[in-house]
């Protein structure tokens, strides 16, 4: 219900405006209006509704009106609103809540205004008050002198908003408002001077002298003309300035007065401090060294959904409570939930309530109550949590502006803008260690419970990946089944296929928590969610995470971003991205269509061929591809290129276990093709690190390589797995495979694949036959020769430079080692070139020339340290260790053993 007198006189109830009815009705309705809660006697009424004499039924015609006014007001239940229309004797009293007045509200914001002290809410707070007018004072009611004279004083008290947002806006620079602003007033009161001076200031301060100077000889001209009368001070003071253009604007901005009345009160907003509460130590610690300062600081703690920002914001600021004087406010601003935000009109009066505006002076729209609250916080020492906001602009009508307030933000998203607009600081929140796991998860179960089974309390609290609401909810779950072992619970969430099932109590959970962080992404950024369910392993990149999705690297990699902004990922390295064991679960539970997972996981899978082929060419550049690709292969649209052998190499290193779950994952989807080529193009890191137990990625290869009876496939992956298993000593089981492996590449017609099965077989045999070995190296290398293939004759060359030393034939080992030296660039396989330098120095040494033999090994030994091939750095050493001066020897035994610790290290 509303009444006004700043324009028509009216009363709206729910369905609009009431029939008042005659102007006389109108002036009685008036008159009480602004007499509001003060008995108004019918002689003072009379005079309201007549100018000159009165009928002699003045007051039975009073009457008439005061009885049609009830039963209006009786039609729209006033009474529910505060509202009665009685008789006090002689006089009638309209009791009404000041806020359903407009001009009470009016006033109540016009005071504000004059007590604020920065421009932009002085500004918000008198727009809002301008417009509640809606015309002419008491426009409507019958123009008797008592009604005119208050209708003026009203108008009036309009005109000075006016001025003073006129003036708001010059000290604010904000000159072409203050123009759009006087323009249609000077029209409407062209006699009021300082609504000219105020324009002709504005124009000049404007850049539009011009227009300056005419206004004020308009101005000028109409005074003379309806009043005979010349510019006073004010307007005369304008046009100097606009004469001159280095004035400054004459602002008449009234010195700010002290905020509202004293407030007494000390609100506590917060909510209940959560039990069960432990550690987060340091990050209570990092949030104290964050929100200290003395210019008003804003903490923004962030984190996944679940990891207990709340709790540590809420329990962060009771235990801080004393060092604000002034109180703490809470708002949830409901982020992430099922319900809307809350309007930040909702909040600032729950707000400024506490802080004890009363509510006649309470302000309706959402600016100027913010405006109102900034004024109210400018002195005070504050602390403000915000919980669960999802941007950075709800956040800001909420921030006090005080040096001595602290603003403290919890989000699932960075909240980057916020960062940029209020340098904000941000306080990251990570899942908790294990041991804090454990200790929460005694507090909320108790210490009897998991000191009976510390083993399989450290398990649930692993399962649970360090989430304090999993492990809340786990625990919920375990007091519910007071019967349930902790072993057997934690049997149970190791199923993933139950684990987030499991994590669920009523309307909690991590499922849910997750509902509302993606229901709330943008669509490409939740397709890529999606798709990432479909990987088989842990990390992705922009490539992998395109080809799931199977868009383009760019759209990948902007969707990564927000999913990591929205804390759905975690970048561990530049452009390395990882999902917490929990949401990978929960993203693998989204993508439920069989056709549409078939279609992702095949062109991962293709992506990780196309992209291990391109680091396999920079880690051993020349090199005939490990593999010929199958008919149905799908080249990506975009592969990494590497630029540095180190750079390939440490690819393979940081995808060998994805590569492996993905293999294992083709494998299990009927696709052995993919399978085994997955493991086979990981050949360059089997090379630099032989020893590393790659038997089992590749006993696995050969199990499907032999389910696609096809003897090319089986032929490579035994050439490779025969070589590996020859290095780890089991000599007998790889002479086994590398017997067969040439056989299958001839019948399969892959020439160079059965040399190379041939070099293999020759490096494999035992030293009791040198002649097979010889001969296989000799057949490789005719082979290679007929297929012209340097890379493979350079391999052969390699080997029967070996087979010639271990017989003593130095100067053969010497030639066949030169030869293949000669036939590559300088930037050919590092670890073929190291290795034969080694032999080469070694037969030279043999031939008698050691200290060309000692340069020699000393180079292959140093390239090879230099390369990260520590295999090769071994066996040079170990060569030079033989020939080397006696006062070399500590140093060659120092970088012989840190070759070795790093091999065993890997």
């Amino acid at each position: 219900m509303e009444f006004q007198v700043l324009g028509p006189v009216s009363v709206s109830g729910s369905d609009g405006p009431l029939p008042l009815g005659p102007a006389k009705r109108r002036s009685l309705l008036a008159m009480l209006l602004l007499r509001a809660n003060v008995a108004v006697s019918v002689d003072t009424l009379t005079e309201a509704l007549w100018d000159d004499e009165p009928p002699l039924h003045a007051r039975t015609v009073i009457q008439g009106h005061v009885s049609r006014l009830r039963a209006l007001l009786a039609g729209v239940d006033a009474s529910a609103y505060g509202v009665e229309l009685s008789t006090r004797g002689s006089a009638y009293h309209l009791e009404l809540p000041e806020t359903l007045l407009d001009a009470h509200r009016f006033d109540g914001l016009v005071a504000l205004a004059r007590r604020a002290t920065d421009p932009g809410d002085r500004a918000a707070l008198l727009t809002e008050a301008l417009a509640l007018w809606q015309g002419p004072a008491l426009a409507g009611a019958y123009p008797s002198p008592l009604l005119r004279s208050a209708a003026h004083t009203l108008d009036e008290a309009r005109l000075a908003a006016v001025e003073l947002l006129a003036d708001t806006y010059v000290a604010g620079g904000e000159h072409e408002r203050a123009v759009q602003l006087l323009r249609p007033e000077t029209g409407a009161h062209p006699l009021r001077e300082p609504l000219a001076a105020r324009l002709v200031e504005a124009l000049h301060h404007a850049g539009r002298s011009s227009e300056a100077l005419d206004a004020y000889h308009r101005a000028r001209q109409v005074l003379a003309d309806q009043l005979g009368a010349r510019p006073g001070a004010e307007l005369t003071a304008a046009f100097t300035g606009a004469l001159g253009p280095e004035s400054a604007p004459a602002v008449r901005v009234e010195t700010p007065q002290p905020v509202l009345e004293s407030v007494q009160l000390r609100p506590n907003l917060l909510p209940r401090t959560p039990r069960g509460f432990h550690g987060r130590t340091v990050e209570s610690a990092a949030l104290t060294a964050a929100a200290a300062g003395p210019d008003g600081p804003v903490v923004v703690v962030t984190g996944p959904a679940g990891v207990g920002k709340t709790a540590l914001a809420v329990r962060w600021a009771a235990d801080r409570h004393s060092d604000f004087p002034d109180g703490t406010l809470y708002a949830d601003l409901r982020g992430f939930s099922d319900t809307s935000d809350p309007e930040p009109a909702e909040l600032l009066r729950e707000f400024l309530v506490a802080l004890g505006v009363p509510p006649r002076r309470m302000p309706e729209s959402a600016d100027a109550a913010g405006a109102l609250f900034r004024s109210l916080t400018a002195e005070l020492r504050l602390l403000v949590v915000l919980d669960n906001a999802r941007t950075s602009a709800q956040v800001r009508p909420l921030l006090p502006t005080g040096p001595g307030c602290v603003t403290v933000v919890t989000s699932r998203a960075r909240l980057a803008g916020l960062v940029a607009s209020d340098a904000a600081r941000v306080l990251a929140l990570d899942v908790l260690a294990t041991d804090d796991s454990v200790a929460l998860l005694t507090r909320l179960l108790g210490e009897h419970r998991t000191a009976a089974d510390p083993q399989a309390a450290r398990r649930t609290a692993e399962l649970c990946g360090g989430l304090p609401l999993a492990l809340r909810v786990a625990a919920a779950r375990l007091v519910e089944l007071p019967a349930l072992g902790l072993a057997s619970f934690a049997d149970r969430l190791a199923d993933e296929r139950q684990r987030l099932e499991l994590l669920a109590a009523e309307d909690i959970g991590v499922a849910s928590a997750l509902r509302l962080t993606t229901a709330h992404l943008p669509a490409d950024a939740a397709q890529q969610f999606t798709a990432l369910g479909h990987h088989p392993g842990t990390h992705v990149d922009r490539f992998s995470a395109a080809a799931l999705a199977g868009t383009t690297p760019p759209d990948a990699a902007r969707a990564l971003d927000r999913l990591v902004a929205a804390h759905l990922l975690t970048e561990t390295a530049p452009g390395r991205y990882v999902l917490h064991d929990l949401v990978r679960l929960y993203a693998r539970g989204q993508s439920r269509d069989p056709a549409a997972r078939a279609a992702a996981r095949l062109r991962l899978y293709d992506h990780c061929v196309a992209t291990a082929l391109s680091a396999s060419e920079a880690a051993e550049p020349g090199g005939e591809p490990a593999f010929v690709q199958p008919d149905d292969f799908q080249q990506p649209p975009a592969v990494r290129d590497f630029t540095s052998r180190e750079e390939a190499i440490g690819w393979f290193a940081a995808e060998r276990d994805d590569l492996a779950l993905i293999a294992a994952a083709a494998s299990a989807e009927d696709r052995p093709e993919r399978a085994w080529r997955i493991a086979v193009t990981q050949w360059p890191l089997v090379v630099w690190r032989v020893l590393a137990d790659w038997a089992p990625t590749l006993e696995a290869a050969l199990a499907d390589a032999r389910s696609c009876a096809d003897p090319y496939a089986e032929a490579r992956v035994l050439t490779l797995l025969g070589w590996v298993l020859a290095e780890e000593g089991r000599t007998a089981e790889a002479v086994r495979h590398l017997r067969v492996a040439p056989e299958l590449a001839a019948c399969a017609g892959d020439v160079l694949g059965e040399a190379t099965a041939l070099v293999n077989l020759a490096a494999a045999l035992p030293d009791d036959e040198p002649g097979a070995a010889e001969t296989a190296c000799t057949r490789a290398l005719a082979l290679a020769t007929e297929a012209d293939d340097a890379h493979t004759r350079m391999l052969a060359l390699q080997h029967l430079a070996r087979i010639h030393l271990g017989a003593g034939r130095h100067r053969q080992a010497y030639e066949a080692a030169e030869v293949a030296l000669g036939l590559g660039p300088e930037h050919e396989a590092v670890a073929r070139r190291v290795l034969l330098r080694t032999w080469q120095g070694e037969a030279l040494a043999g031939l008698g020339d050691t200290v060309a033999g000692r340069r020699c090994l000393a180079r292959a030994a140093l390239e090879a340290e230099r390369t990260g091939y520590d295999a090769g750095a071994v066996t040079a050493l170990d060569a030079l260790l033989h020939i080397a001066d006696q006062d070399a020897l500590p140093e060659l035994r120092r970088r012989h053993a840190a070759a070795h610790a790093r091999i065993r290290a890997r």
